[in-house]
């Protein structure tokens, strides 16, 4: 489940019915953390606003406007965008029997019902919190095969079956797990007859899986990390369709971190560690894989951007 924006806080072209806007060219109102600082970029360019903040993985915007991100390694909180004021937090550090042991949240998913769901690279698991108290109402076990407090998990998302949807780096591998923990799905990421290579940019290569999201028709969409590509794949581990690193003309893609399915069926694709000269995000035609718009902010938000969120998209699958 992802939580969006109210209408009212939705930008609308000044003096047109929101029915006219679907027809406006392509642009987009982003939030995105890079170089430090956290913001708020216009489809004209400009931010309309931004605070210090470092590193992240995941982000959110709840439906109060407010902003779900994480702060440092262990802890997700949420900032007021008004006062820019961090009004709740949860530090899996210090929470849940981590204290003592290493830990790093790397994803973490508003949920229904004012809960949030973790997952906690180290302790090898997911928990659902309530967000009134800090209790953990659900504790799922993951299974990792190279445990690492860095590289357990990337994304992990909570579907509409009750399953969850996650990403494990260090394993090459996306897993399905019931609400006991077990694996009901698994699918290793292919590397295509090539040979693993170091590094974050374009050079590198792997199959260091950043996101999955699982789609209306039952398939899974994966973006691949260092594997600089997107594949669609079945629930029998086909892959359908795919979008590797050269196939779009004059773009390179590096490590394919987010991905944004748009309700028109387009699809938004996170680009970091790409370098100067190559965008931070590519929309595409799924159809045509013709690229309709692009954000380059390499200048503003540096070479390493994991995660964005359009703020102008209702319905987005994220």
């Amino acid at each position: 489940m992802h939580l969006r924006l109210p209408l009212s806080l939705l930008p609308v072209a000044a003096g047109l019915p929101l029915s006219a806007c679907a027809a406006r060219p392509v642009e987009h109102q982003v939030l995105v953390q890079g170089n430090g600082q956290l913001a708020i970029v216009e489809p004209d360019g400009s931010i309309s606003w931004s605070m210090d903040w470092g590193g992240i993985h995941d982000l959110h915007v709840l439906q109060s406007g407010n902003v779900m991100v994480q702060r440092g390694a262990r802890e997700v909180v949420e900032i007021d965008r008004s006062t820019k004021e961090v009004v709740w937090s949860y530090d899996s550090a210090s929470s849940s029997d981590n204290e003592g042991r290493p830990v790093e949240v790397h994803a973490f998913q508003p949920l229904a019902d004012g809960r949030l769901m973790i997952a906690e690279s180290g302790p090898a698991r997911l928990l659902e919190i309530e967000r009134a108290t800090g209790a953990v109402v659900a504790e799922i076990p993951l299974t990792v095969d190279r445990p690492h407090p860095h590289t357990d998990t990337r994304l992990a998302r909570k579907l509409e079956s009750g399953h969850y949807l996650v990403c494990h780096e260090g394993d090459g591998k996306i897993r399905e797990y019931a609400p006991d923990g077990q694996v009901v799905w698994e699918y290793e990421v292919p590397l295509f007859g090539r040979e693993p290579a170091g590094g974050h940019g374009l050079e590198a290569f792997g199959n260091k899986a950043f996101s999955a999201l699982r789609l209306p028709n039952g398939n899974t969409l994966i973006g691949t990390g260092n594997g600089h590509s997107v594949l669609e794949v079945t629930p029998d581990r086909e892959v359908v369709w795919s979008l590797h690193q050269d196939d779009l003309p004059g773009i390179r893609l590096a490590w394919v971190t987010t991905l944004e399915v748009l309700p028109s069926g387009r699809l938004v694709i996170g680009n970091c560690h790409a370098g100067p000269g190559q965008p931070l995000l590519v929309e595409i035609d799924r159809d045509t894989k013709e690229v309709l718009w692009t954000f380059d902010r390499y200048d503003t938000f540096g070479n390493s951007v994991p995660n964005t969120q359009l703020l102008d998209v209702r319905g987005s699958l994220r």
